[in-house]
């Protein structure tokens, strides 16, 4: 289930934007576990050690049931116990130093161009939700769709509303914003690297690929697409494969470095 943060504009035409490498160089959970290690959240140490499991999951894009179960898992484990303010806060504070400096200047310009045009721009993420809606606040976008956590008095509960926010479920949070906001998807467009999300970009009328994975581009370039890549030789290469990896950081680093800070904090 998507959580839709919108203020409401004229017109039946909107733009999706994958947030990872799409919009912003590397993955906006390795970048938010990377703050929070600043902060003394966890130590490098947690990074290295809980990495890999997710690591796999995100670099083999393998989607079988027991990967996903872990996947959920690890998100429900992240936020357990957390107040929404607090993550709302950290969010901000780390978007201003760490994101914001790797935003795609390319991919900015697109959504700039479509909000010129009088449509919506909304970031489409598995991130938290909450970590979306900061960026598109930043960016001055319209929204956010992203994984939604229960919370219960402003606190999260560990169970998350619905499914990761991942592949078919992007495709399927896309249908319902555009019915409730009177959107025609063919008149629509969205962008990703990721050919994880074909069924997002194929419900729409204008897919665009953005920093293109290479199944994604061979896609592209089948069909036809628009492809469009901000990277530059060797500098891509050195991009693709360290953000893919952090991207598995939320089942490892943030997971068990959160849940260690609470420890700690019991202990003391």
């Amino acid at each position: 289930m998507a959580r839709i943060e919108a203020a409401s504009t004229p017109g039946r035409a909107a733009a999706f934007f994958d947030v990872d490498n799409t919009m912003m160089q590397g993955a906006s959970i390795y970048w938010f576990a990377r703050g929070l290690a600043a902060r003394k959240y966890f130590t490098t140490g947690d990074l290295a050690r809980f990495a890999w499991r997710q690591a796999r999951f995100r670099l083999f894009a393998t989607e079988r049931a027991g990967d996903m179960s872990q996947a959920k898992e690890a998100a429900l484990a992240f936020i357990n116990g957390w107040r929404v303010d607090d993550v709302e806060r950290l969010a901000e504070e780390i978007f201003d130093e760490l994101m914001a400096p790797r935003i795609w200047a390319g991919t900015r310009r697109l959504a700039q161009e479509h909000l010129d045009a009088g449509e919506r721009v909304w970031l489409v993420s598995a991130a938290p939700v909450e970590i979306g809606r900061v960026i598109a606040t930043r960016l001055g976008l319209t929204g956010a769709i992203g994984t939604v956590a229960e919370v219960v008095d402003g606190t999260y509960t560990g169970r998350l509303v619905g499914d990761l926010m991942h592949g078919p479920a992007k495709a399927e949070a896309v249908a319902r914003l555009a019915a409730v906001e009177g959107l025609d998807l063919s008149h629509c467009a969205a962008y990703s690297d990721s050919v994880n999300d074909l069924p997002m970009l194929s419900v729409v009328g204008h897919p665009v690929a953005v920093n293109p994975d290479p199944a994604l581009l061979r896609q592209a370039r089948r069909d036809g697409w628009d492809v469009r890549d901000f990277r530059t030789g060797r500098r891509a290469v050195r991009i693709a494969v360290p953000s893919t990896a952090a991207a598995g950081l939320l089942a490892g680093a943030v997971t068990a470095g959160l849940a260690l800070q609470r420890r700690r904090h019991r202990a003391g």
